[in-house]
Order: structure tokens, then sequence, then C-alpha cells
């Protein structure tokens, strides 16, 4: 490796079809920042080569022989949970994006994206971001209304708004993006039924989130 290779974002590929993998390895080959250093057919061999290569990100798909992508993020979000991952699938399901969270991966999105996309999503990663394809957000913003029912994350957010923090500051120390927080927000609002700070604040009281 090159002393200008050094500073780049480095990438270890996980994808069983090699029509892929070439086709992200072209989407960085014009990118001066990010660096391929590997490629894994599968989950199992995937770990290990994360334990040799020791990529900055690894970018895989869900559907793999022998350990799937989301199992092999999960086992490499407690073996080394400094190496960060971006799921890269065809499976639009909130349900799928939800379980690639609850496994440890910064980010999820959909291989139909433009390849300006996954850029963006590997730089925000490496800058300690969590990047989800615009159908998450989607889906954030389109939860279901349960009144009085806020998720942990919710809950957050609901405490750092108390504290009197804007979206941007929320987003940033919560290193999330701002449209999550906004979808939250929302989210937040509307299963509270108000559209006030003080309707919050005596939520918050009633809860016992607020002394």
């Amino acid at each position: 490796m090159t002393d200008h290779e050094i500073s780049k974002i480095t990438i270890l590929l996980a994808d069983d079809h090699p029509l892929v993998q070439d086709g992200i390895r072209t989407r960085f080959e014009e990118v001066d920042d990010i660096a391929v250093i590997g490629v894994a057919n599968d989950g199992k061999e995937l770990l290990k080569r994360a334990e040799e290569l020791q990529p900055d990100i690894i970018i895989a798909d869900i559907s793999m022989p022998h350990i799937n992508g989301l199992e092999a993020t999960r086992l490499l979000s407690e073996s080394h949970p400094h190496i960060k991952v971006l799921i890269l699938t065809m499976h639009d399901n909130r349900e799928y994006m939800q379980n690639a969270l609850d496994s440890g991966a910064q980010g999820y999105i959909l291989k139909d994206q433009p390849a300006h996309e996954m850029i963006e999503a590997v730089r925000e990663i490496y800058g300690g971001k969590q990047h989800f394809c615009s159908h998450f957000t989607d889906k954030l913003c389109m939860a279901e209304k349960s009144p009085n029912t806020l998720t942990k994350r919710e809950k957050v957010i609901l405490i750092e708004l108390l504290d009197g923090l804007n979206n941007k500051k929320i987003a940033d120390k919560l290193s999330i993006s701002v449209r999550t927080v906004e979808c939250h927000r929302g989210n937040i609002y509307r299963k509270l039924d108000t559209h006030s700070i003080s309707g919050l604040i005596r939520y918050a009281k009633k809860q016992g989130i607020l002394l």
C-alpha cells in the first residue's frame, strides 16, 4: 500500500455475486479518498478477511452463504467494534432495516441507489455518523401511531428537545442525520397529540422522565 493510499478510507466488500463486486469497485475507482482493499464471497470469508485486513468500513450484502450479512455484522460489532458496517442490499423492507440497526450496522442503502449515495454513505459513516437511504427515513416518518408510547430513541430525542437542543445539535450529538431527527420529532408530537414544548413537558413529568 502506498503512502497516498494510507490516508484513504479502506473498504472490504462482501457479496457473493462477482458482478456486484466489480460494479462497486468501479464506483470507487475514481474516488480519491476511498480504496477497496479486499473482497469476500460469503459471511464466513468476510469475518476472516476483516480480521486480516482491518478495514475502516465493510460494505456487506444481507443474503450470503454460510453466514448472512446481519449475523456477520453482529459478530463483528462484538469482536471488532471499530470496524463499521454499511449494509448494501435489495431488501427495501423496514424489518430488515431495523434488524440491521440492531445487529450494529451504521448504514443501510439499496443496490439501486445512485453511486453518489454509496460514496456519501461511506464518508458519513467514516466520520462517525449513521447513513440510511431515504426509504428508511420515509418509513420512520410513516411509523404507526401509538399514542403515549414512545420508542427508546424517541425518548432520548425528547430529553434533548426538553434541554433546548435544535434538530441540528441533536443530530450531531446522536450521530444521526437531521432528517432522521425531524422524523422522530414528528412522531413524538403526533403520538403525544401535542404541538408544543409545554405538552412535551407535561408528558415527561407524568412519565417521570422530567422531575
